[in-house]
């Protein structure tokens, strides 16, 4: 009897997080209200560069975030103002489940059932509001590591991880990984080809319709490079030389079908 009381409550728990999963997602999807994205710093190694780095984070630094999509809102006509509010929340301690670059299907679904219960455990930050969409920002010392991990979220669950750096000088770039991961829990896909990471023609360029072609004038943000000819591209520095492109605009909801 007690076995089949605890797999009760056990169903009934699972249901509340679906239900406010499903809840999230429909108002992130709606563009109905803003929609509040939380950023938890995570100090990804033991450096005290790292920690000194995550401890000094402000929530002023992620303003260049809200004005991005603020200004490719407009560009679409969403009536919302701004349509997305990013927030920090403290940091957390344990870092998140880590995905194997060679992670077969089931290996990945499991990650993802443990990342979305790490960030269901989350506590909450009193004065803070729960946010809809969680991203786990963990920063490493380039001293110590010199290519990060890829970044991955997904919009089943409303959560990301990005692998950034814990130095100044990153910040544009980190925000544009930033952008990007968020945008995927919004329903975006990736415009880029993996084999390559060239931008894919023509939903993965900023202005595909230009004459002429190359180089282009922006990156489009679920690309995250600027394609100067068929063979070659360049890494933005900041989200000021990014755009959302239509079909991202249509698969988060800001374009019609």
């Amino acid at each position: 009897m007690w076995k089949r009381i605890r797999i009760g409550i056990l169903l009934l728990v699972l249901l509340v997080v679906a239900s406010d999963a499903w809840l999230d997602r429909h108002r992130t999807a709606s563009w109905q209200q803003m929609v509040w994205v939380g950023i938890y710093p995570v100090a990804a190694d033991a450096s005290a560069a790292t920690a000194a780095y995550v401890a000094a984070l402000r929530r002023a630094q992620f303003a260049g975030i809200e004005a991005f999509y603020a200004r490719e809102a407009r560009r679409y006509g969403l009536a919302l103002t701004p349509p997305v509010r990013v927030e920090l929340y403290p940091p957390r301690a344990d870092a998140p489940p880590a995905l194997a670059a060679d992670a077969g299907p089931l290996e990945r679904l499991l990650w993802s059932l443990k990342l979305r219960f790490y960030a269901w455990n989350t506590p909450r930050s009193p004065g803070q509001p729960a946010p809809n969409v969680r991203l786990f920002a963990l920063y490493h010392d380039p001293a110590l590591t010199p290519t990060v991990p890829a970044s991955h979220a997904m919009q089943n669950g409303l959560v990301g991880i990005a692998h950034l750096f814990a130095v100044p000088a990153a910040a544009g770039a980190n925000d544009l990984v930033i952008a990007h991961e968020v945008l995927h829990t919004f329903g975006a896909s990736d415009k880029y080809d993996p084999r390559t990471n060239m931008p894919l023609y023509p939903d993965g360029y900023g202005e595909p319709t230009a004459e002429p072609r190359y180089p282009q004038a922006a990156a489009e943000i679920m690309a995250g490079r600027r394609a100067l000819s068929d063979t070659r591209y360049e890494d933005p520095q900041s989200l000021e030389e990014v755009v959302v492109g239509r079909r991202t605009a249509r698969e988060i909801n800001w374009l019609g079908p």
